[in-house]
């Protein structure tokens, strides 16, 4: 199992599920090692001070943002956090949409997340309650000092978040020379069109993406494996590295009642009571009498 990159609270409503977020991708290829070639030694990334090439630690290193005038404002990680109290902790969903409205391009990357402690109930409401709707949740997230725009996505048995690029990472194409729209402005002939369509159609099929494989990384692989048949190694001494330094995550395991949330969205309407349900059953929820819901078609992103 991959270590857990972030521990918070799922925020839906008035409800909270405490997750553990862990990657829910692997880096494939060739892990390429940097050596020296004049000793074979490891070469490795350290933090140098640039006007004096000295090596500094870790502990001296501090965040600064460059003004227009070439001056820094230096900020601590406790600033930074306390500029988002609640959102470093929370993933706070926000709306929910169908998942056709969101474009591939603005995905990023996918992370699982994880029920925590006994808050598996409101884990499965949420998950189950999203595929019977057909939408994914929009939420916000902070990670490594940075706010991320996520889609939360039920997938299996798993809630999955897949960060999401802001609108305004993209470059917007008019940067680009490219062909005007539609037919007639780029000269198409109608016989180009129909054979483009006829190819198009022979090579339309469905997606299978186990059928893909990474075919650089099998031509290196082989290149390796003739090397060490050849006898064409080097010793190389690994250095020892410092264990990498945990950071405690302080998780506050509060689940709230759905009826409260529907009441709040909606001023006037009664919210159902769950009064006589156990103060001290955390993860839990005894959410309003709802219409039943298809299942007939459950989408997933």
């Amino acid at each position: 199992m991959p270590r857990a990159v972030w521990k918070g609270a799922i925020s839906f409503g008035l409800v909270h599920v405490p997750v553990t977020l862990y990657p829910a991708s692997q880096e494939g290829g060739i892990d390429f090692d940097w050596l020296d070639k004049r000793s074979m030694d490891p070469v490795g990334y350290k933090r140098v001070n640039k006007r004096t090439g000295v090596e500094i630690q870790k502990e001296d290193v501090v965040k600064g943002v460059k003004q227009d005038d070439g001056e820094y404002v230096v900020l601590s990680d406790e600033e930074i956090k306390a500029a988002f109290p609640k959102s470093t902790q929370t993933i706070e969903i926000e709306s929910f949409v169908k998942a056709s409205e969101i474009s591939f391009f603005l995905l990023e990357r996918p992370y699982y997340l994880e029920p925590i402690g006994n808050s598996g109930k409101v884990y499965a409401l949420l998950r189950e309650s999203m595929l019977e709707a057909g939408v994914i949740g929009i939420a916000r997230v902070v990670m490594h000092t940075k706010e991320h725009l996520a889609a939360l996505v039920p997938a299996g048995p798993a809630l999955m978040l897949n960060t999401i690029r802001w609108a305004a990472d993209l470059r917007p194409v008019d940067e680009l020379k490219l062909p005007a729209e539609g037919n007639a402005a780029a000269i198409l002939k109608p016989a180009e069109l129909k054979m483009a369509a006829q190819l198009i159609d022979d090579m339309t099929g469905k997606w299978k993406p186990e059928t893909y494989n990474d075919t650089f990384s099998a031509a290196i692989n082989k290149l390796v494996k003739q090397k060490v048949k050849a006898g064409e190694t080097e010793t190389v001494t690994p250095l020892e590295d410092a264990p990498p330094e945990g950071g405690a995550s302080n998780v506050i395991d509060l689940t709230e009642l759905l009826a409260k949330s529907l009441g709040k969205r909606r001023p006037g309407t009664a919210a159902r009571s769950t009064e006589g349900a156990d103060p001290g059953e955390a993860g839990t929820a005894t959410p309003a009498k709802r219409a039943p819901l298809k299942r007939a078609v459950r989408k997933r992103a």
